[in-house]
């Protein structure tokens, strides 16, 4: 028995205890060496003789599950799978997992840090005197304002809750859920461009799929209400970075926070280095507390389908 441990936070710190009953149940525990995602290549080079996969953000291409000889199952360490074939994965008989919930909690902090530091500038002032400047500008104040959520799963309810905390009023949209649930939250519901047009923060949690490629778009960036902030710990692709940039140039926008980008690293981001965007390393998921639940949960979906045991968490095509 071979698995393979590919997320750069678990192959940190590979003696772990949630990474103990893998180490138990393995003949052979291996690791990505790279400190990154790993490329197609890589993985086709890796996974011969390989049954599961605790699968960080790597590309799992129709190529490399069909070089994938014994590979048995897929355990997402989070929760986006668009990087995985899923319909090669169903044909080859691979099982995909992943782990819904378990970061919700480290992705929703990170989503409102940002806000308060976008509406404040806080990389850049400290950035300032740390160069032995004294720069000063003008920030917002969010309570009042209005923060409109894109996609109310688990993560987009704790932003709402914790944005209604700081006594913001909250929008949502999400055309999956019945009404019940955003007058539980104590939130409005309204389609998306109309949560567009009454948002001064807005915050994307939705996956990446053909359908939502480019969400935020100049259209409806356009539609944001004067001096607005455009968060994305998502997804990168959800939103549009050459619009953005464009709306950030004309003035429309007060800052852009993101964590996730159309390429990463994002070495051809028209965004990095902007004055008035803060960027993260797609690291919402990275809290210690997140590290162990989301690990803990992956590892018990590798074991379960490894036994022949079925898992809630598996992902249906």
């Amino acid at each position: 028995m071979k698995i393979l441990v590919t997320p750069t936070s678990l192959c940190r710190d590979r003696e772990a205890p949630s990474l103990d009953p893998l180490r138990a149940y393995a003949d052979e525990l291996v690791f990505n060496d790279t400190g990154r995602p790993m490329t197609e290549h890589e993985l086709i080079e890796a996974l011969p003789g390989v049954d599961a996969v605790v699968a960080g953000l790597d590309d799992y291409t129709a190529a490399v599950l069909r070089s994938a000889d014994a590979l048995r199952v897929i355990s997402r360490y989070g929760v986006g799978v668009n990087n995985i074939d899923l319909a090669v994965a169903a044909e080859r008989g691979v099982v995909v997992t992943r782990t819904p919930g378990a970061n919700a909690l480290a992705v929703a902090e990170l989503a409102i840090g940002l806000t308060f530091s976008a509406a404040r500038s806080i990389p850049r002032l400290d950035a300032g005197v740390r160069a032995g400047d004294w720069l000063r500008g003008d920030g917002l104040e969010l309570t009042g304002r209005t923060f409109g959520v894109i996609g109310f799963g688990a993560i987009g309810r704790l932003v709402a809750e914790r944005a209604r905390g700081i006594g913001m009023r909250v929008v949502a949209y999400d055309p999956m859920l019945p009404d019940a649930v955003f007058e539980g939250a104590g939130v409005e519901r309204a389609d998306l461009d109309d949560l567009c047009r009454a948002s001064d923060v807005v915050s994307a949690h939705v996956p990446l799929l053909d359908s939502t490629r480019h969400l935020l778009d100049a259209r409806r960036l356009a539609l944001l209400r004067p001096d607005a902030i455009v968060i994305n710990t998502a997804r990168g692709g959800l939103l549009d970075e050459a619009a953005a940039l464009a709306a950030l140039e004309s003035g429309h926008l007060h800052a852009v926070a993101i964590d996730v980008y159309e390429t990463e690293p994002p070495s051809a981001s028209v965004l990095v280095g902007h004055p008035r965007v803060i960027s993260t390393p797609h690291s919402g998921a990275h809290t210690r507390e997140a590290i162990v639940r989301t690990a803990t949960q992956a590892v018990a979906d590798v074991l379960a389908v490894l036994r022949g045991q079925a898992t809630p968490n598996a992902v249906t095509t």
